[in-house]
Order: C-alpha cells, then sequence, then structure tokens
C-alpha cells in the first residue's frame, strides 16, 4: 500500500482527540499540522519542552482555532503513559488515536563492530515508548469508534544490513509488539470484527526541507517526505479498522 489513493481525510478525523508521541521531530510537526487542518484535537507529547512548545505553536498559528495541546511525557514510565492516557481521555472525553513517531538511529560499520550500547539506547527509544504507548492507550483507543494506533517504522526490520542490526532488530521488535496489540483488538471485536485498529507505515527513511537544504545534490532515493508520511497516516482513518487493523502498509517499495 501506498500513500496515494487514501484519500481527503478531513471529514475521518473531524472531531477526533489524537495523541502524538514524539512530536516536536520534523515527521511529528508535518503530523499536528496535518491533523490539526482536518479538524482533529491534537494532544502532542515530546521529550524536549522546548522544541515541542514550538511545534504546537506552530500548528496552531497555522489552523486557527484548531485545538493543539504539548505535554512532556517520558514515555520510558508505563505509569507516566498511563496518567497521560487518563488525563487527556478526562480532558477531552474520549481519544481516537495515537501516533507513535519516537525515533533514532545508531549504527555500525559492519555487523562485527555493533555496540550493544547502541542496542541498549535504541530498545529504550524505539522498543519501550512502543511498550509504553500501547498499553496505557489499549484501553481508550477500544472505547473509541474509531481508535487507531499508528507505529512508524523502517524497511531495514524486513530486510535487516549488517550494519544496522541494533536499528533494525529494535524495530522489528516495536512491530511485533504493535501486531500484537492488533491480535486484542481483533479479539476483542469478535464476529463483528475489530472496531479499533493498530497499523504499520513502513518508509526506508525520512526527508524533509532542511535535509535536502544542506545536501542540494542528493537523491534520497526511494525516501518518504515527512509531509506525505503525514498524510498517510491521517489516511488510515480513512479506511474501516479491519482494513488496517494488523498491517503494514508500505510507503516505500516492498523488499
Amino acid at each position: 500500500m501506498n500513500a496515494t489513493g487514501m484519500g481527503d481525510q478531513s471529514g475521518a478525523l473531524e472531531g477526533a482527540v489524537i495523541a502524538v508521541a514524539g512530536a516536536a521531530g520534523p515527521a511529528g510537526r508535518a503530523t499536528l499540522l496535518r491533523l490539526a487542518e482536518a479538524g482533529a484535537t491534537v494532544v502532542a507529547s515530546d521529550a524536549n519542552p522546548e522544541r515541542l512548545a514550538e511545534a504546537v505553536d506552530a500548528a496552531r498559528y497555522a489552523h486557527g482555532g484548531a485545538t493543539v495541546t504539548g505535554d512532556t511525557v517520558d514515555l520510558l514510565d508505563l505509569d507516566a503513559a498511563r496518567d497521560w492516557a487518563v488525563r487527556t481521555e478526562k480532558e477531552f472525553g474520549r481519544i481516537d488515536g495515537l501516533v507513535h513517531l519516537v525515533g533514532g538511529w545508531r549504527g555500525s560499520p559492519g555487523f562485527a563492530e555493533t555496540s550493544l550500547a547502541d542496542w541498549d539506547f535504541l530498545e529504550k527509544l524505539l522498543i519501550r515508548t512502543v511498550q509504553s504507548t500501547t498499553l496505557a492507550f489499549q484501553g481508550p483507543l477500544e472505547r473509541s469508534d474509531r481508535g487507531r494506533y499508528v507505529l512508524v517504522s523502517a524497511a531495514g526490520a524486513t530486510s535487516p544490513t549488517a550494519g544496522n542490526a541494533a536499528y533494525a532488530a529494535s524495530k522489528a521488535a516495536a512491530e511485533a509488539w504493535t501486531l500484537a496489540l492488533g491480535d486484542a483488538f481483533r479479539k476483542a471485536g469478535g464476529d463483528a470484527g475489530p472496531a479499533a485498529a493498530a497499523a504499520i507505515l513502513v518508509v526506508k527513511a525520512l526527508v524533509h526541507d532542511a535535509m535536502r537544504a544542506e545536501r542540494p545534490n542528493a537523491k534520497f532515493a526511494g525516501f518518504t517526505d515527512v509531509e506525505e508520511l503525514a498524510e498517510a497516516i491521517a489516511g488510515v482513518w480513512d479506511r474501516p479498522a479491519g482494513e488496517v487493523n494488523g498491517k503494514r502498509l508500505w510507503l516505500t517499495p516492498q523488499p
């Protein structure tokens, strides 16, 4: 599946309450803008309060009247993630989505040079945060009439290279955990099918305008622009839960 054909999402997201984890980076900024444009109430979190405030202000400014809030949440702490979910549902009355954009990368020249310190770093950033958000938000998403958990992953999870062992393994574990949430949604739905969905958007890598400015001669072949990613994220709400639950939606050619 690619991003084309996912349609206009404004109707599907109008009035929805969407939490975005890892919202302060380029992908997060693009996603906040797209969700606010679609009429959603956006509840953003990030570990960097200054960058988060800038991202929230930019989304509010771009879409006057949009409700976009920011909160610094330690997603390595399950209790903190659960408190975030409880506060959000209490304040807004519902939670219709969690978009997981917490990212990071560590690599090595080859397999033999892999540092287990890189694994320790990536396990926290790419796996533990997924564990915390899925466990914290499962209940609210199941209570929603359009609950979606969206993980952004990398093609390397299914085709790892020698120098990316720690990163690819971390992404693969995050995918497996997300698919397990999807199975929980499937079982909760019974014969009627899942009412909520856990979906994985797969990219080769992301690119944004600042990267292009820094490397004007680079082609970034196969990369997904952060605005295209944001459009694809919004598109997950435009499709029935059963179509996207437990699925990898590829935004780059599948290896």
